[in-house]
């Protein structure tokens, strides 16, 4: 029901509340007119359950209902729960109207109470009463206008922020849309030689032949698998030229080295054998250990990660975990972002975040072809 009604349980909640307090205090007091109040305090409270989508016009009928009160029994000094009305009221005006036309509601409630004053109210009164309603009535109203400016800060906060996530993966999915294409070039290129090869063994050595071109078999279903991963990205327009190699996990101890060079203490366990993965897998692989220890430099505390890569049971698998500094310093996250959509187009997983001892983890699996490790 609340669903269809596009309401929240906060919406029905708060004027639930006031309401129940409401009734308690009429029944305790037990004015004349009993009935008759507990009705127009329902009917303020029912109108205020959609402060959020109609504001003016629940503020005013709820105004309305409020100051009725008076007229139909209990004096207007005598009951305290009207002014928690009137203060839902006032911050229901500031909160949920755009511009400055929840004034007009406020002036309606006030307007209310003036009645009230003039003739529902046998004391004498003056300008100092307009002071006090105003001093209880203008603070939610400002609140509620303050809150409403934060709330649209925030939101756009987060579509900018949802905006250069998306950015972020966009241009990692190109980076990694380049490093398969030349991946598959090379692949292709291996093959028109292996071919050539094999027709020039063909009859003088069959045997050899025949082993070339199953090397051409074996480069080819590697160069479909990798070709499927590429239609999954999408090709950046201004393509890039390609003249240096594809990086890989062979290439390991360099990028190890360069950043001990940074001053990062790295220290490194590699367990099985790296070779002869699926090309796109052991750039992609590089890649992520570049990320996880361009990470690590940036927030280890003591400027010290410990790295592990490991090829056992059909799996790849790559580790960091350094000693958490407490903040997250000047990143930005979106490095991760990038690493999170390598390894899914990789079929992998990815776990980071704090764990035991004050340290930063972070675990990479990407499953690897069947007889490959």
């Amino acid at each position: 029901m609340l669903s269809r009604l596009s309401l929240t349980w906060t919406d029905v909640l708060v004027p639930a509340l006031v309401l129940v307090l409401g009734v308690f205090e009429l029944v305790v007091y037990a004015p004349p007119g009993l009935a008759l109040a507990i009705g127009l305090e329902t009917v303020a409270c029912l109108l205020l359950v959609w402060r959020r989508h109609h504001p003016i016009v629940t503020g005013v009928g709820a105004s309305i209902a409020n100051a009725a009160l008076p007229f139909v029994g209990p004096e207007i000094d005598d009951v305290a729960v009207p002014i928690f009305i009137g203060v839902l009221i006032a911050y229901s005006l500031g909160r949920w109207v755009t511009d400055y036309w929840g004034l007009v509601g406020l002036a309606a409630f006030m307007l209310g109470i003036l009645v009230d004053y003039l003739w529902a109210d046998d004391r004498v009164h003056n300008v100092t009463d307009f002071f006090f309603v105003a001093a209880f009535v203008a603070p939610p109203y400002i609140f509620g206008r303050v809150t409403r400016r934060l709330a649209v800060t925030t939101e756009l906060l987060r579509q900018q922020q949802e905006l250069v996530k998306r950015e972020a993966v966009r241009d990692e999915r190109d980076r990694i849309a380049r490093e398969l294409h030349d991946v598959i070039a090379h692949s292709i290129s291996a093959m028109v030689v292996q071919t050539a090869a094999a027709q020039d063994l063909v009859r003088s050595d069959p045997d050899r032949a025949e082993e070339a071109l199953a090397n051409v078999a074996s480069t080819g279903r590697r160069a479909l698998s990798e070709t499927g991963r590429l239609l999954h990205v999408i090709r950046d327009a201004d393509d890039e030229l390609g003249l240096s190699p594809a990086p890989g996990l062979a290439d390991l101890p360099e990028l190890v080295e360069s950043f001990r060079r940074q001053g990062l203490h790295v220290d490194l366990a590699v367990e099985g054998d790296l070779g002869g993965m699926p090309a796109g897998v052991d750039v992609s692989a590089y890649r992520i250990v570049q990320e996880a220890l361009t990470n690590a430099a940036r927030y280890a505390a003591d400027r010290a990660v410990g790295l592990q890569v490991a090829c056992s049971s059909g799996q790849l698998r790559i580790g960091t975990s350094n000693l958490s500094g407490g903040s997250t310093g000047l990143g930005s996250g979106l490095g991760l972002v990038g690493l999170a959509e390598r390894v899914h187009l990789l079929g992998g997983t990815l776990r980071h975040g704090p764990s035991a001892y004050g340290r930063f983890d972070l675990e990479v699996s990407i499953p690897l072809p069947e007889g490959q490790a």
